[in-house]
């Protein structure tokens, strides 16, 4: 206790005080002097007993938290009667609690972090052994057209990559919080135009058909550059799982409440255990022929979650995968 300045300066001054009241007592009379001298004994023993006690319990708080800090399964601080040390006790407990859990919350990312960093640096490795097993091929292949073939399957392998690459530095933009998003009317049949036109080729190569159902005039609040990369990636998704021949239908919806785009695919649709996790970020899904990276639909559910906008995936009844996006008015 008397460890704390306020505490020995106050010692101080009421001796002083004692001094002074006693002195003066005496110098009237004896009795008074007496009486003056007792009464700040028993004041200053008072006071001294109760600052004693409220510091035994200033003490107990400060054990029962370095209890906390230091055992990972003791969270509770007692509470105590007295109405200023429960209130800070009730405080100290709710900050405890808050910190205890966002450092779990912190230990859980940090494993899911490691766990991504891992099926990262799978997913690049894959392609990387591929790329290096065909260079291996080129230089002891004399056939121009082989050649030639391996060649453009290299160069497939490096736009995945890079592909991947540019999804994953989108993604940490987006969780960093850098990305600063425009608020503008963006024309739905624009929007669908301008994502479709990098599958053009590809889609003609594989006689894909696309069929669109989109009023006039329908626009949607957003940043159309990031709006139309999410749907790319739906797009891209859709692609893949109707193959040859396969056909995709877009349609739009204008009511008073949301503005509704939903893609639809002639693929095999998803299988019923990989439908609650089609947007997580990494999941490739429990089927052995999915060559996705499970990077697209989280970053297309991440651009427009971020745009105030919901997106949703299911199976057809009549087959395919079906994506629904929602942009409230």
């Amino acid at each position: 206790m008397f460890r704390n300045r306020e505490i020995r300066q106050f010692a101080v001054l009421l001796a002083l005080i004692t001094a002074a009241s006693a002195a003066a007592g005496f110098a009237v009379h004896p009795a008074a002097g007496i009486l003056a001298l007792v009464t700040a004994i028993a004041f200053g023993t008072a006071f001294f007993l109760f600052t004693k006690a409220r510091y035994r319990s200033i003490a107990r708080i400060t054990d029962q938290i370095d209890l906390v800090l230091h055992n990972a399964g003791h969270t509770f601080i007692s509470e105590s009667d007295e109405g200023e040390l429960s209130i800070l006790q009730s405080e100290i407990t709710k900050m405890t609690l808050r910190i205890r859990e966002q450092n779990d919350a912190l230990k859980k990312e940090k494993t899911r972090l490691a766990d991504s960093l891992a099926d990262i640096a799978h997913q690049l490795r894959t392609p990387l052994t591929s790329a290096n097993l065909i260079l291996s091929l080129l230089k002891n292949n004399p056939e121009k057209a082989e050649r030639m073939a391996l060649l453009r399957e290299t160069d497939e392998l490096f736009i995945q990559m890079d592909w991947l690459i540019t999804s994953l530095l989108k993604l940490s933009r987006l969780d960093a919080g850098i990305v600063v998003f425009q608020s503008e009317q963006t024309d739905v049949n624009d929007l669908i135009q301008t994502a479709l036109r990098p599958f053009l080729i590809s889609m003609e190569l594989h006689n894909i058909q696309v069929q669109t159902e989109i009023p006039k005039g329908i626009s949607v609040t957003g940043d159309s550059g990031w709006l139309s990369e999410a749907i790319q990636n739906i797009l891209k998704n859709c692609i893949e799982s109707a193959g040859e021949d396969g056909k995709i239908q877009i349609v739009c919806e204008d009511t008073l409440l949301f503005t509704r785009i939903t893609l639809h695919d002639s693929g095999a649709g998803f299988a019923q255990e990989d439908l609650p996790h089609v947007f997580d970020r990494l999941y490739r899904g429990k089927n052995s022929s999915t060559t996705g990276y499970g990077i697209g639909l989280a970053l297309c559910k991440t651009i427009i979650i971020r745009q105030g906008g919901t997106i949703t995936a299911k199976n057809h009844p009549q087959g395919g995968a079906v994506f629904t996006i929602r942009f409230p008015k």
